[in-house]
């Protein structure tokens, strides 16, 4: 699609070839000259560290090449004993420099040499040179001495001069120490090493000192803004909480998994309270040098409070913010003494300070409890990912600006995307616009909008030739698989697609997607998640009796599943409900926790896991058994479709026959059960909920 264009300003010189080249009134000339007068322009180059650094580096090899090139030209040792052996008429003055066991030749004409593999000559002159070991000396001096060279020879000890000693010995350190000191000082005046960093970066005004994001632009996030809500008030009108006696918290960290929107609600406070907006990443305050990291920490603060009242915003705290003691060695390094001097300047504040400093992390667990205690971050916000409302609300804000087909359904593509987060609903909206400009289409269509999900969840589909034949027929029962034991199971979610197209590192997927969010799981809903993900390993098994490695992941996923269910969640009657493993499998940096049970335990929780995976894998293998037409039929129209969707998924499993239900299980058999049901779920809440009514 073309763009019209405007009328083409004049190039040159206001479009006459014959005015002057510097003309003042031509103001592009102008903008160049004062773009070249900036950081950018000669003037900035001329003061580059880099560029000093190769003139002086050029500057001694050059005087070295020089000094070098002056004086006899080096020949071969061989090329030496033929002149004083052979040619011995033509050798006007010999010398022998003892301490360098070298022999300066002086000869009546110049010595030309052929060389053998370019077949060209070389004439190194009347001076000539060579060297000789310490076995030659006997040698060499009886060839001088039968040469007898018409003027003589004399034998020497070569002296240093006194710019060769200079240029040689104490030339390199004065170079070291003025690098070493030119550096210091750029990193003293703010520039930081060769100017990249320092005082200048502690803290970074974002758009104009004030951001322009509001409260609006964070959609999904309700309950995160109505908790952030008194800071904004704070910041306006301080002057109603110092009434009550109240105190604002002094820091807020947000916490949540990434692309939830931490940084932009963090951006949205200042910019609706109006005020700047200090942003850096906990990163930048790590330095390699010990105090840099501290002396950030000091300019960034102080530079807040002089235009207070403000907010300081750093990323990911967990950079700076770990639990002191748990670096490689234990040192005291240059990250616990920046986390110092950070916990010194939030006890600096007071209430008359107006400066609220707000941090974001992934990972809160790790964060060193002095962070965390009341009177610094003693206000800890979750950001979580959105749930169905909040997804079609942050899809209605990326979806401005977008041309859409008229039957497009926001609220339909927020229940097909649970556990999406804003960032991944937006890049969702990109990639289908992407698609759509690909192929020329002017609106984005529901097809692109399939697509673009099926890429943010399992990656693009591979353009390749394809795969074999038999390799194909393979995948389709592994993923045939899935999806039958998923339908035959009491506890997963409904299967909504299949397909054998390669997308990323997969050669296939199966989706099941929740017909509701979830924020917990039961027992028996992990069962199913294992059996679920033993699915395809078994039909290949049943049908092919010869496995292949792709279900390499879903072998892990089940045994990440069986661990978690022993050694955390106290599903087992055998270990009861104590926590063995700690969720995150966070050992410190250092590696070195101790394990907190014995062997025997150790041999338990191994033995219940096998276990777990044992009896997933065998009741995926009674579902595929019991319903192998079933799973040959999904095969046969996988691999005409390749893929399948949800309404043609419901006819094939029209008759499915399903997995029996468990019996009822409890931690400890010798307690008595219980046969009262739950208390009903109260009509009104069902109604508030939008659930069907009895």
């Amino acid at each position: 699609m073309s763009v019209p264009q405007g009328p083409q300003s004049p190039r040159g010189n206001g479009g006459n070839p014959f005015s002057p080249r510097g003309n003042g009134n031509n103001p592009d000339q102008n903008n160049r000259r004062n773009q070249n007068a900036g950081p950018g322009g000669p003037k900035g180059v001329m003061r580059s560290p880099w560029l000093w650094g190769i003139i002086i580096v050029l500057m001694v090899v050059l005087l070295f090449q020089m000094l070098s090139g002056r004086g006899p030209q080096t020949i071969d040792t061989k090329d030496g004993m033929d002149i004083l052996t052979s040619q011995a008429s033509d050798v006007k003055f010999a010398n022998i420099v003892d301490n360098t066991r070298q022999v300066q030749l002086e000869l009546n004409s110049d010595y030309k040499k052929t060389d053998p593999e370019t077949g060209k000559e070389r004439n190194y002159g009347k001076d000539v040179q060579f060297y000789y070991t310490y076995a030659q000396s006997a040698q060499v001096v009886k060839a001088v001495e039968k040469a007898n060279p018409k003027n003589g020879w004399t034998a020497s000890m070569k002296e240093t001069s006194m710019w060769t000693y200079m240029l040689t010995s104490i030339l390199p350190f004065i170079i070291i120490l003025a690098l070493f000191w030119f550096l210091m000082s750029r990193m003293g005046s703010g520039s930081g090493m060769l100017g990249m960093g320092g005082k200048k970066n502690a803290g970074k005004l974002s758009d104009g000192q004030i951001p322009k994001t509001k409260f609006s632009d964070v959609a999904g996030e309700e309950a995160a803004v109505q908790e952030v809500e008194e800071i904004k008030d704070f910041l306006q009108d301080p002057s109603k909480y110092k009434a009550l006696g109240a105190r604002i918290p002094r820091g807020v960290l947000l916490y949540g998994p990434p692309g939830t929107g931490k940084t932009l609600l963090a951006r949205a406070i200042a910019g609706e309270a109006g005020v700047p907006f200090y942003s850096m990443a906990g990163s930048d305050f790590v330095e390699m040098f010990v105090g840099l990291g501290a002396s950030r920490v000091r300019d960034l603060f102080d530079e807040a409070k002089k235009n207070a009242p403000a907010i300081i915003f750093i990323d990911e705290i967990d950079a700076v913010g770990r639990k002191r003691g748990s670096g490689m060695g234990g040192g005291h390094d240059e990250r616990e003494q920046t986390l110092n001097q950070l916990l010194v300047e939030m006890d600096g504040f007071n209430n008359d300070t107006n400066l609220i400093i707000i941090a974001a992390t992934n990972r809160p667990d790790v964060l060193d409890p002095a962070l965390l205690r009341p009177g610094r971050f003693d206000r800890q916000v979750a950001v979580e990912a959105p749930d169905l409302e909040g997804r079609e609300e942050i899809l209605k804000v990326h979806a401005k600006g977008k041309p859409f087909v008229p039957d497009i359904d926001l609220h339909a593509i927020a229940v097909r995307t649970p556990g999406f987060t804003g960032a991944d609903l937006a890049n969702v909206l990109n990639e289908a616009a992407l698609l759509c400009a690909r192929v020329g289409a002017q609106l984005i269509d529901n097809r692109a909008i399939d697509e673009a999900i099926d890429r943010v969840m399992s990656g693009p589909r591979r353009r390749s030739k394809g795969m074999a034949l038999d390799e194909l027929r393979n995948t389709a029962y592994h993923e045939g698989g899935h999806a039958l034991v998923a339908a035959a199971l009491n506890n997963t979610d409904p299967v909504t697609k299949v397909t054998i197209l390669p997308r990323g590192r997969a050669l296939g997927y199966t989706a099941v997607m929740p017909t509701e969010d979830r924020y917990s799981q039961s027992r028996n809903e992990l069962l199913d998640q294992m059996a679920y993900a033993m699915g395809g390993r078994t039909a290949e098994e049943i049908v092919f009796h010869d496995p292949s490695t792709g279900a390499s992941n879903d072998i892990e996923k089940a045994t990440k599943i069986a661990r978690r269910m022993v050694g955390e969640f106290g599903f087992t009657d055998q270990l009861g409900a104590i926590k063995w493993i700690d969720s995150d499998d966070e050992q410190g940096l250092d590696g070195l926790r101790p394990r907190e049970y014995s062997d025997a335990t150790a041999q338990m929780i191994d033995e219940q896991v096998m276990s777990f995976v044992e009896t997933a894998h065998t009741e995926a293998w009674q579902i595929i058994m019991d319903n192998r037409e079933i799973l040959d039929e999904l095969v046969r129209q996988l691999l005409v479709k390749q893929t399948l969707n949800e309404k043609e998924l419901k006819e094939i499993f029209a008759n499915i026959k399903k997995a029996p239900q468990r019996e009822v299980w409890l931690s400890n058999p010798n307690r008595p059960d219980s046969d009262k049901p739950p208390v009903p779920i109260p009509e009104s809440l069902k109604r508030s909920a939008g659930l069907p009514q009895q």
